[in-house]
């Protein structure tokens, strides 16, 4: 068997363990609901900005409308989305993948 063939036997035998499908199951089940969230959430904002207009140019404080407040909030929840992704694979996902990547490594030397 040459190590080409060694290496793609190594990563089909990891790709079939139950510890790999655990890691695409967490992944999975966090990042859909939450892809789909978000952009739900955006197209609430695209929606509201082309046929809500009057509720869009609300003045809430000043010149700052509620349309200018929906849109500041699109970056705050991207960057709440990805702090959160970050906890979840700091505490579900990495430490699968470390050790999967440790037994790749061990069968590959």
């Amino acid at each position: 068997m040459t190590t080409r063939e060694h290496d793609a036997s190594v990563y089909e035998q990891v790709q079939e363990s139950s510890e790999f499908q655990e890691l695409k199951r967490r992944f999975r089940r966090w990042t859909f609901p939450m892809t789909v969230a978000f952009l739900v959430w955006y197209l609430l904002y695209v929606v509201l900005s082309g046929w809500a207009r009057d509720f869009m140019a609300i003045k809430l404080l000043g010149e700052i409308n509620v349309g200018l407040i929906f849109g500041l909030l699109q970056f705050v929840s991207t960057f709440l989305i990805a702090w959160a992704y970050a906890r979840h694979a700091e505490k579900k996902l990495d430490p699968i993948a470390d050790k999967l990547r440790h037994e790749v490594e061990e069968k590959t030397q």
